[in-house]
């Protein structure tokens, strides 16, 4: 957005604080020390005379700058010079890394499993299952992991795969419930990645994009063994698909044929696995807490575990910010109201859904409460950590009374653009949309409210 308000620009500053402090490379290199000759991640050591070769894969977001981490960690250390690895990311993040191949898994803002995904997991399967039993394997995981490494369990096809990650999607499924499914159908999901690994060592580093940081949704757990069945994944689409004819019959028929054996999905891996979660939301709230005290506000945190519906969360947020107005609300201005957590946009309320992402809907929801309010001391941000909101090229969405008056004089039906959930189209007319490009990092959304 241009000619942003002061207290646009402080809101936008408090919000890029927290992502800031969930910087991908930044948080591997501190989980990882080389000191004399042994190798410390995050507390956990190993000689490195004792470690042959150290092999690093994994997949997500954060990918990019994970994998950078690891070889900055490294660097002076002879155990560099033994190391290589496969990472897939989204092809925006693509870099050049000394031993660690980047791989494009997707293109830029598209969510979903590609056959250059499943290329790549099938390079990453096959790399982890030549180790010997002293080399150790490192696995870098972060949010859209799940997307970015697909191998779907035969005869499950990946054109099967995405018929049910849309479906699910678009019916308003939780990501817990979509990685439920997924896991069931996945040859590296739900720690069938840990047990493809013949390591006697394999550790992950995780950086946590699920409200609660729960291992087994993390990029659909591809290191934790799943605690799911069969059972739950046909419960999931028997309870979102209007009609189960368009759930593949692959589908149908691995998780069937499943049904009454789910101990074979919770087969435990050869290796000595080891999961640290070095990075989430709880973070960058606390990063932006700070930050927002600095500039002289009082904070009301909200924490890091808000879902919901993106509309109901963008309305509940402006009548919080209309009591501390009033005088009547939790904390005195000037004000910051902070809020972590990932709401979602039940696509399946209109036929054809218009552009735009759950941030976007959720200060456009705001605008349309806030509509006949004098929103000069009022602004109020929401954008994903990952920079990417939805299948579109924005963080996210502001508003304050700039953006407001310039609502005001287009004549804009907000109700329109929310029922279509085109809230893209409309914060572009008004000049609410954040653009950041992809920040290699990703713990979810994190709002930012000013009360002036």
């Amino acid at each position: 957005m241009s000619e942003m308000t002061s207290l646009a620009e402080r809101a936008l500053q408090i919000w890029k604080s927290g992502v800031r402090a969930v910087d991908s490379q930044s948080l591997v290199r501190q989980a990882i020390q080389v000191s004399g000759q042994e190798l410390s991640i995050c507390g956990h050591n190993f000689p490195l005379e004792g470690h042959e070769n150290l092999v690093v894969v994994g997949a997500g977001k954060a990918g990019s700058g994970m994998a950078a981490g690891v070889e900055a960690a490294l660097a002076g250390s002879p155990l560099l010079e033994r190391c290589r690895g496969w990472v897939n990311v989204p092809a925006d993040c693509v870099r050049t890394l000394g031993k660690i191949n980047l791989y494009p898994a997707r293109p830029a803002s598209l969510n979903e499993p590609t056959p250059e995904g499943v290329y790549g997991s099938r390079q990453i399967l096959k790399m982890i299952s030549q180790l010997q039993p002293d080399d150790l394997c490192l696995v870098l995981i972060s949010g859209g992991g799940s997307a970015l490494l697909p191998a779907p369990l035969p005869p499950v096809t990946l054109e099967d795969k995405q018929a049910v990650t849309r479906l699910l999607m678009s019916s308003g499924a939780t990501i817990q419930e979509l990685n439920c499914v997924r896991k069931q159908i996945s040859q590296v999901k739900g720690g069938r990645l840990a047990q493809a690994a013949t390591s006697g060592t394999v550790i992950a580093l995780i950086i946590s994009d699920v409200v609660g940081d729960p291992l087994d949704i993390i990029a659909s757990g591809p290191t934790v063994t799943d605690p799911a069945t069969p059972e739950e994944a046909i419960w999931v689409l028997e309870h979102y698909a209007t009609d189960l004819n368009l759930v593949p019959k692959s589908v149908w028929q691995v998780l069937r044929a499943n049904e009454d054996e789910p101990e074979t999905h919770r087969a435990q891996p050869q290796a000595n696995v080891i999961n640290e979660i070095i990075g989430s939301n709880a973070t960058a709230l606390s990063a932006a807490e700070n930050a927002a005290r600095s500039l002289g506000y009082e904070v009301y945190s909200l924490g890091s575990t808000n879902e919901g519906v993106a509309s109901e969360v963008g309305v509940d947020l402006a009548e919080l910010c209309l009591k501390i107005l009033s005088g009547q609300g939790p904390v005195s201005r000037p004000a910051c109201i902070l809020s972590g957590g990932e709401p979602v946009v039940d696509l399946s309320s209109t036929p054809r859904p218009g552009k735009g992402g759950r941030n976007q809907e959720v200060v456009l929801a705001a605008l349309q409460r806030l509509w006949e309010e004098d929103l000069t001391d009022v602004c109020l941000l929401s954008g994903g950590t990952d920079g990417e909101d939805g299948p579109t090229d924005a963080a996210g969405g502001i508003i304050d009374a700039r953006i407001q008056k310039k609502a005001h004089e287009l004549r804009i039906n907000v109700g329109d653009y929310l029922q279509t959930h085109n809230a893209y189209p409309c914060l572009s007319q008004i000049g609410g949309l954040i653009k950041t490009g992809a920040t290699q990092t990703n713990v979810m959304d994190l709002r930012v409210a000013l009360i002036g």
